[in-house]
């Protein structure tokens, strides 16, 4: 199967919770590589990035009307991705690693994980 079909039938089959997940499972695994590496500080800037821009449009999807989420899940994840924002300029400042960056992610995930087996 080649590349391009593959995408395809991905598109097709996967769930937008399957997309997050996904989404959230490279980038973390991203931030866990170069934390092994051994990257501090503006060596982190390329993958801290692609995090900050996914916890953007987490955010922008929440806040924009008509979402279905509850309120409360709404704002909770609004409230993390104005955390995100600032904790992240903390770990390119060499102030705070990004172990918790990779936390927070990881919890995401589980509940995205959670929510699909609780959904079958």
């Amino acid at each position: 199967m080649s590349l391009n079909a593959y995408q395809r039938a991905r598109t097709i089959t996967e769930t937008p919770r399957d997309a997050e997940y996904r989404l959230m499972s490279q980038i973390t695994g991203e931030m866990l590589i170069a934390r092994d590496e051994g990257l501090n500080g503006p060596a982190l800037m390329p993958v801290l990035h692609r995090n900050r821009e996914l916890w953007n449009v987490f955010s922008h999807a929440c806040g924009t009307q008509g979402n279905g989420l509850p309120d409360a899940l709404r704002a909770g994840i609004i409230s993390i991705g104005l955390w995100v924002e600032r904790f992240t300029s903390d770990v390119v400042a060499g102030r705070d690693t990004i172990d918790e960056l990779i936390t927070v992610n990881r919890s995401i995930m589980e509940g995205l994980a959670r929510g699909e087996k609780m959904a079958a």
